[in-house]
């Protein structure tokens, strides 16, 4: 049997994941991206286990120790006081408990490491400056056409192509994401130049009325990257995630600050490895996927943020896309069955586990962001119960 042909669309981390996976499975894979070059912006992600062990089992574990941070904890910590409210062991106690590690990474960095594994790999082909404009789906074939007028015919398409996906629109015709309502404002830092007290080998999450930060190592703990989450009006076009951020519109939305962290915020123009230091973005969701369907179209897949987009309050965007990657490839590796059916597979063994952990981030943007008697609540609730609660097991035991 001749190998199937995969024409990815999007070649962020979901896209390039999804492209190694379907090569390491037989597949013929071209992927198609609208940028000129591969770049990520200067932004971090956090892995789970869940995310780490599939990098491993591609052989990739020792390229990502080359480039990431591997934290010793998460402390939850109250944005106004500073008192910490509660803490989770991650390093060698969470890879010994899930069987791979903890890890937080420059998103360049992740990508690299793919797509470096993907160029390893026979019968592929990048086609970059070419978005996928137009896409049809029939019993036999699917066929796709480019931003340069080339038109291309394969067995499998996957839309990976992020939140704004244009493959989901013309596959499901459900209109766009919704805007959130919150604005996150990203920096990268040099560690050097942080307050002693601010450069440990932690995952800190301040919490605060309407509004969280988050920071982590990366890069080895080389750089520190700083992202605020507070309530805004988008800018005036949302799609772009990679936006200006003003330091001052910052600091009115964040308020009074413990003096950690409006050291941590005060530090950032002196420490930033950018010319710039914030950038900001929209964040947009929708909601939790309700039935295969909404993956899957006859020989079309939909894939991470096209498919089902996370906002940042469980850090499992880059998590899920990279577990969908695996799960698809070793859906298309069945040769026993046809291929809309081998599709199927994969949208069962989704859609509601994708489906769980988008409800979850949700309501974990609920919880961060709460105010009065819920906020108290929530803040002796995490005392008490501290690893209890932040610890996911059903979410990184795979």
């Amino acid at each position: 049997m001749s190998a199937l042909e995969v024409l990815v669309a999007g070649g962020g981390i979901g896209g390039v994941a999804a492209a190694l996976a379907t090569a390491r499975a037989g597949c013929e894979v071209r992927l198609y991206e609208r940028a000129p070059v591969f770049s990520e912006v200067g932004a971090g992600i956090q892995l789970g286990p869940n995310a780490t062990r599939v990098l491993i089992q591609w052989g990739l574990g020792d390229a990502l120790k080359g480039v990431a941070a591997f934290p010793e904890a998460l402390r939850v910590r109250d944005a106004a006081s500073g008192a910490e409210l509660g803490r989770l062991a991650l390093g060698a106690r969470m890879a010994a408990r899930y069987g791979a590690p903890y890890a937080t990474v420059h998103r360049a960095d992740l990508h690299e490491v793919l797509t470096r594994a993907l160029l390893q790999q026979e019968r592929v082909h990048l086609c970059l400056d070419h978005a996928v404009v137009r896409c049809a789906v029939d019993a036999d074939a699917v066929t796709l056409r480019t931003s340069r007028g080339v038109d291309v015919e394969g067995d499998v398409l996957v839309g990976a192509d992020g939140v704004w996906s244009a493959v989901r629109e013309q596959l499901l015709h459900d209109g766009p994401p919704r805007l959130t309502g919150h604005l996150a404002y990203r920096a990268m830092l040099r560690s050097d130049a942080l307050p002693a007290g601010l450069r440990g080998n932690e995952v800190t999450a301040w919490l605060g009325p309407r509004l969280h930060v988050v920071q982590y190592p990366v890069r080895g703990g080389a750089w520190v990257n700083v992202v605020a989450i507070v309530l805004g009006s988008p800018p005036a076009n949302a799609q772009d995630w990679d936006h200006g951020g003003h330091a001052a519109d910052l600091a009115r939305a964040l308020g009074p600050l413990c003096a950690p962290l409006r050291a941590l915020i005060d530090a950032a123009p002196e420490a930033s490895v950018n010319p710039y230091v914030w950038r900001l973005w929209a964040l947009a969701g929708r909601p939790p996927v309700r039935a295969t369907n909404q993956l899957v179209r006859g020989r079309a897949v939909l894939l991470g943020d096209a498919a089902h987009p996370m906002v940042p309050f469980l850090a499992q965007g880059a998590g899920m896309a990279i577990e969908d990657a695996a799960e698809l490839a070793r859906a298309i590796g069945i040769d026993a069955v046809d291929v809309p059916t081998r599709l199927q597979r994969y949208a069962l063994a989704r859609w509601q586990r994708v489906a769980r952990v988008q409800a979850r981030a949700w309501r974990n943007g609920q919880i961060f962001h709460s105010t009065g008697l819920v906020r108290v609540g929530r803040d002796a609730s995490m005392r008490l119960l501290g690893e209890r609660l932040l610890d996911v097991p059903w979410l990184y035991g795979g």
